[in-house]
């Protein structure tokens, strides 16, 4: 499994890792519109909050997302999950490009995704095992 800096994969190696991954993130951007304070509201510039993340997730594994406060941790959660989308890049699960989905159609796939912030206790959905 090849991970980024500042990815860590709790069970790197562990048996189950072999094959096709679950979840396979590629080229994944994140940018935010900075718009200008004036009556037209034009876009200025942007903020580059994710830049080209890739990982891999096989079953069996678990992937930890560490980094200092305001580095797109929790902002690659959410495009992982298309709860933010992406300016660009890719999430495959199940072999389906999540990032082409529309939201009707990422409504039962996300009954099958979780991500854990912070707070496990608030995060956690306790009808998943």
């Amino acid at each position: 499994m090849r991970t980024e800096p500042g990815l860590a994969s709790a069970n790197e190696g562990a048996p189950g890792g072999a094959g096709a991954p679950v979840v396979s993130v590629r080229h994944l951007v994140k940018h935010f519109p900075i718009r200008a304070r004036t009556l037209l509201r034009g876009v200025v510039g942007q903020v580059q909050a994710v830049s080209d993340v890739s990982f891999d997730i096989h079953a069996g594994e678990t992937l930890g997302l560490v980094g200092e406060s305001g580095c797109g941790e929790s902002t690659t959660g959410r495009a992982i999950l298309q709860l933010i989308r992406p300016t660009s890049g890719e999430v495959l699960y199940a072999g389906l490009d999540l990032t082409r989905l529309s939201t009707d159609e990422l409504r039962p796939i996300r009954r099958d995704l979780q991500a854990v912030f912070q707070d496990p206790y608030a995060s956690l959905n306790p009808r998943l095992p």
